[in-house]
């Protein structure tokens, strides 16, 4: 497959302006790179600000005048709905030969869209990122990437933009199971704090003083402080979700839908 090295002057068409999505975009205008923005919410895509960043009406427009196309989108449904569906992308007569998905998606959608871009002759890359809004913002994420490693190589000028490292870890739908591991050991970890605060609360340790002394130990990962310091102010963003639709999303985009399936599918292979 065609294998286009990307610079500083390659046009990027970015699709989806939530919080991750947005601050991608900033640190990518900061680093020169020519964009045009696009996201089913019209008035996320009016909040970008940025110095040389175009809006596209369409994600269809966005694809047919752009080099590579980035998205950075809720779940398989959006990403499905953008690249097949309504947003008709990989139906777009463009000159764009890359993709690169950044999503929380399954290892099977990631596949499906690798395999759609190879009839057309564009190369596909599941670029799965671990990190929080302040490490987009900083341009601090790690990312995991899945796809061929020329093409994964080629796109390095976007990763040093957004990320402070990031690993190639095989063919397509490699880096998104590998933020599904990622955020597995996460579920569990925060499970575990979780029960621990629980079983001092019973053995009558003073509340304030038990998060911030087990938050200073060695066994609270850094991924986990920040968690931590919430509970204790009993700030849970799973709260904000006002109806079951908003738990769903909430839900999906922390992986464990997929997790789940993956090890459904492991245990059924065996």
């Amino acid at each position: 497959m065609l294998n286009v090295k990307i610079t500083s002057r390659t046009r990027l068409g970015f699709i989806g302006l939530g919080y991750l999505g947005s601050r991608i975009v900033g640190r990518l205008a900061a680093a020169g790179f020519p964009l045009i923005v696009w996201d089913r919410d019209s008035r996320k895509a009016a909040q970008v600000t940025a110095p040389g960043v175009a809006m596209a009406a369409t994600a269809a427009e966005l694809a047919r005048n752009v080099d590579a196309v980035l998205s950075c989108l809720a779940d398989d449904r959006a990403v499905e709905d953008v690249y097949f569906g309504a947003g008709k992308v990989l139906g777009t007569d463009g000159k764009y030969r890359t993709i690169v998905e950044l999503s929380t998606i399954s290892p099977g959608t990631a596949g499906r869209l690798y395999a759609a871009g190879e009839g057309l002759g564009v190369s596909v890359l599941d670029v799965a990122i671990s990190g929080s809004t302040p490490a987009a913002e900083s341009g601090t994420l790690t990312l995991f990437g899945g796809g061929e490693r020329a093409v994964f190589e080629a796109a390095e000028p976007i990763f040093r933009a957004i990320a402070a490292q990031w690993f190639y870890m095989g063919p397509s739908g490699s880096g998104v199971a590998m933020k599904l591991v990622v955020n597995t050991l996460l579920g569990l970890g925060m499970q575990a704090i979780a029960e621990s605060l629980a079983l001092g609360s019973r053995l009558g340790l003073p509340h304030d003083l038990l998060f911030d002394t087990l938050g200073k130990t060695a066994v609270v990962a850094p991924a986990h402080a920040g968690k931590l310091a919430s509970a204790k102010r009993s700030e849970y963003a799973i709260s904000r979700a006002a109806d079951a639709e908003g738990f769903r999303a909430d839900l999906e985009r922390s992986g464990a839908p997929g997790a789940l399936d993956a090890c459904y599918r492991i245990r059924g292979s065996h």
